[in-house]
């Protein structure tokens, strides 16, 4: 611990040290944009050494006159709003970024009646685009970025999400702009070229990598306000991003190429992230910022998605240790470290940080008491006392429940259900430990270590023997037989026993009408079915079980999640057989061009119809 807060100590001095070398211009004196972009260079190394209010401080008093400070100080204020979900704070984070979108709105290149008809009939020349007005049009797309996704988590009527949407178009068209500047303008200033083209790299390939993830239905709602996206784009404008180490957004680029690599793959995807690239990326971060809170999370993540649990363990805590500043980065450890234990059968440890999230954190404390809950119900011999402190927990978990903007969350209704059964049935549940590893994604995790994945198959084949023994005792028999089974396919699909998994997957779907509860089993063994034929190249196979479970079964739980893994799916099988950019390219253009809405996408944009069946778009569940 002493090398450790020594070394601490020395990183500190050298930041004191460079803080010195340029001084913050006083406020009143001029700011011009070479300054603009230094100072705010200076302040994101504050922000990535764990330097949060220093670099607040440094964009503040800047924030209402130039346009790199209005839209660091919005980025701070935009990342505290959506890690504490406290509407003062989204209120704040909103009135934040619109006020540095009229800071970048005011700096953006003007542009008459008669020129804009003009540029529609002929080639923009871009070399009479100042340096300043090619900035401000990034910035402001980075400004019009953040607005939109505050407009979806602030309020969960239609006319929002439209608005959202609208936004989020607007912004897309600015980023489209910004690519033509990067090709066609012909820059003097090789440095002022490199940190606009980050931005470029960033925005482009965020806006790609995210549309292209979401579930179908809410992609021809994304379309009713016309674009779409392209994930191998998306990535690939990130990697190119992410290369500019010593540019202002090269940073950026790498922690958006992490979280999608090592976290959005896991919850929403099929677990495919590249641990190789994120490895790569990551190397010259650690090395630039060796104590970053940040970076040492995701260094941890990538040892805990290799096997390597205990060497994750050590990370997390080092992230933790880094800094106390913004306890928020501590909760994404503490889900972290739950799992890590999770993973190491120590139930009372997993219990511990979910414990510790319940009492910190405001996301969902409905979950994480079920969490809770559930790592205790795994532990063996419990006591009386045990007994009635499982059943206070399961009796709390429904008065946790909450709404985000309007929205319940999805998990949560998930844990209030469960939480009822353990209540109904005798105090009893089937192995939710395990359950909420697969609903993550765990057993992906596990797949990496079969000294780790082992010892569940021997909890799941003992459970299913108690379960068969109890067939007349059991209420819901069905269902815990299928839940137990649906653990076990998925883990032999892991130890790549795939014929013997498709058994447990298809024994379920043959015992759907069976099921009372837990209706979510039979389209989730579906979409497993599916992936167990994608690794056996059966591609025409798999796309009609994923059809399957898409369009048949609805109204069960985590039904949104599970359309993005077939999203997710989908998308593999067409990058398998070589049509991943699902999106061809103008060759003229740098990015996917926007689909214009039809006339009956702007009549019914609440209805789409795919493969002639007809879906109404539920918001609700997004």
């Amino acid at each position: 611990m002493s090398d450790q807060m020594n070394s601490r100590n020395d990183s500190d001095n050298e930041e004191e040290k460079f803080e010195d070398a340029t001084e913050t211009p006083k406020v009143g004196t001029t700011l011009d944009l070479e300054d603009a972009l230094e100072q705010t260079c200076i302040a994101m190394k504050l922000f990535l050494n764990n330097k949060f209010a220093e670099a607040k401080a440094r964009f503040e008093p800047w924030a209402h006159c130039s346009m790199y400070h209005g839209l660091g100080y919005s980025t701070i204020m935009y990342l505290q709003a959506v890690m504490t979900f406290d509407m003062t704070d989204i209120e704040t984070a909103i009135e934040t970024v619109k006020a540095a979108v009229s800071v970048c709105n005011k700096k953006r290149k003007k542009t008459s009646m008669a020129q804009s008809f003009t540029r529609a009939l002929s080639k923009t020349n871009y070399d009479e685009y100042t340096e300043e007005e090619c900035h401000a049009e990034l910035c402001y797309a980075e400004c019009l970025l953040e607005r939109a996704l505050l407009t979806f988590i602030q309020d969960e009527n239609l006319i929002s999400f439209v608005k959202g949407g609208l936004k989020i178009r607007a912004c897309y068209l600015s980023y489209k702009e910004c690519a033509k500047m990067l090709k066609y303008r012909n820059w003097k200033d090789q440095k002022m070229k490199m940190h606009f083209e980050s931005g470029v790299h960033m925005g482009l390939g965020a806006f790609n990598l995210m549309i292209s993830l979401l579930p179908t239905k809410v992609l021809k709602l994304l379309e009713f306000v016309g674009f779409s996206g392209n994930k191998l784009l998306g990535l690939e404008e990130l990697e190119a991003g992410a290369a500019l180490t010593t540019s202002l957004r090269g940073p950026l680029c790498t922690l958006i190429l992490l979280g999608y690599h090592t976290l959005i793959t896991y919850v929403l995807g099929t677990a495919d992230g590249d641990i190789g690239v994120s490895e790569r990326v990551l190397a010259p971060c650690i090395k630039d910022f060796p104590k970053s809170a940040l970076f040492l999370f995701f260094k941890g993540r990538i040892e805990e998605i290799k096997g390597n649990i205990d060497s994750a363990i050590i990370k997390l805590d080092e992230s933790i240790e880094s800094q106390t500043e913004w306890r928020q980065f501590h909760h994404l450890c503490y889900w972290e470290l739950m799992w890590c234990y999770c993973f190491k059968r120590d139930y009372l440890m997993a219990m511990k940080y979910a414990e510790r999230l319940c009492n910190e954190n405001r996301w969902s404390r409905a979950t994480y008491m079920y969490q809770k809950a559930a790592f205790l119900l795994m532990c063996p011999d419990t006591t009386p006392d045990t007994k009635d402190h499982l059943r206070y927990l399961f009796t709390e978990v429904p008065n946790l429940k909450q709404r985000i903007a309007g929205k319940s969350i999805p998990i949560e209704k998930f844990a209030v259900k469960k939480s009822a059964r353990y209540l109904a049935q005798n105090e009893r549940l089937t192995l939710p430990a395990l359950e909420l590893i697969y609903v993550w994604h765990g057993f992906a995790v596990l797949a990496k270590h079969p000294a780790l994945l082992e010892p569940f198959m021997n909890i799941v084949e003992s459970e299913l023997n108690i379960i068969v023994e109890n067939k007349d005792k059991y209420e819901n028999y069905a269902d815990d037989y299928c839940l137990a089974l649906l653990l076990k396919g998925v883990i032999l699909k892991h130890m790549g026993k795939l014929f013997q998994a498709e058994q447990c997957f298809r024994e379920i779907w043959q015992n759907e009408k069976q099921l009372k509860v837990d209706q979510y089993l039979v389209p989730y063994s579906i979409m497993e079915l599916a992936i167990a034929e994608i690794d056996e190249e059966k591609y025409d196979d798999a796309k009609k079980l994923l059809d399957t479970a898409r369009f048949k079964y609805k109204g069960y739980s985590l039904e949104t999640r599970l359309h993005f893994r077939i999203r997710a799916a989908n998308l593999m099988i067409k990058q398998r057989l070589g049509r991943g950019r699902e999106d061809d390219l103008d060759s003229e253009e740098v990015v996917a061009e926007p689909t214009t809405p039809t006339k009956s996408q702007t009549d019914s944009p609440l209805k789409t119809e795919v493969n002639g069946v007809t879906e109404k778009l539920d918001l609700t569940s997004l």
